[in-house]
């Protein structure tokens, strides 16, 4: 299979790129299934209902979340009614949703999508991430009930999404982290076979601070305090993220390519 998955989209910049960009790069590259990590793309903070159906609208197959999943209240109720969003898998027990989903995609073949929150520098504590995938990727071995397995590891420190890329070696077709909004440069196959990059990256507007307007933030870093709300920056986006190609019988990687396109970042394409 073809698979693409696409970094953390951040505010109205992001959205705006997804839906220009996305449903051409689906005819173009082929793509069998698309992963768009969504929770910074409704004001920066969470994810609207609204802004989830342009995300799949646009050709996203699954939306992923992350630690700010229910920031934006309606997606409470939002995530019952629709199938296609995943949230972490280890968030609080009583969260709605599900942290996995088995897709179907045309053919028949399955692809298995799972997020996971890291604990490293983390401002809340969630349980442990690998004693929560475990059981997962039990009970759907790659090339067996999956024919490919997509893990975001969504978390700051990039050992810790080192660790889960070899914890999951083997077992994923992929690995990916989220959440640091600044594209990583190490993409490659690990000796099992699993896809890894450490950070996909933002689809958002690189003139910026991790994606928001920079005149707070540094006013922040000088002075150490806050004048007002973080904002996303608004100009043209980069969409950064990561394309693999699978073999459907054993579910392994055969390439990873890091994808960027638009906006101020050097283009990459499969």
């Amino acid at each position: 299979m073809r698979l693409l998955f696409l970094g953390d989209v951040m505010g109205r910049s992001g959205r705006t790129a997804i839906k220009a960009q996305l449903p051409r790069l689906r005819e173009e590259w082929r793509l069998d299934f698309v992963v768009v990590n969504g929770e910074n793309a409704s004001n920066g903070m969470g994810l609207t209902g609204e802004h989830a159906k342009l995300l799949l609208e646009a050709g996203a197959d699954c939306v992923t979340l992350g630690d700010h999943a229910f920031d934006q209240k309606d997606m409470l109720q939002f995530i019952e009614t629709e199938p296609r969003i995943v949230r972490p898998v280890n968030f609080a027990k009583t969260a709605p949703g599900k942290g996995y989903r088995l897709f179907t995609v045309p053919g028949g073949r399955k692809v298995l999508v799972l997020q996971v929150l890291g604990q490293v520098f983390m401002k809340r504590p969630f349980d442990d991430p690998f004693s929560a995938v475990e059981p997962i990727l039990k009970s759907h071995p790659r090339g067996g009930l999956a024919n490919a397995v997509i893990v975001d590891m969504h978390c700051e420190a990039t050992s810790e999404k080192m660790a889960m890329g070899h914890y999951c070696d083997g077992r994923a077709s992929l690995v990916v982290g989220t959440h640091t909004h600044v594209p990583t440069a190490d993409a490659q196959v690990l000796p099992g076979g699993t896809g890894y990059l450490s950070d996909a990256g933002m689809c958002g507007d690189y003139n910026s601070v991790i994606g928001m307007d920079k005149e707070e933030p540094l006013r922040r870093f000088i002075t150490g305090m806050p004048k007002a709300r973080f904002s996303p920056a608004g100009g043209e986006a980069t969409l950064s993220g990561v394309f693999v190609e699978t073999d459907d019988r054993s579910g392994a990687a055969s390439s990873v390519r890091m994808i960027r396109v638009g906006g101020r970042l050097e283009q990459a394409a499969p």
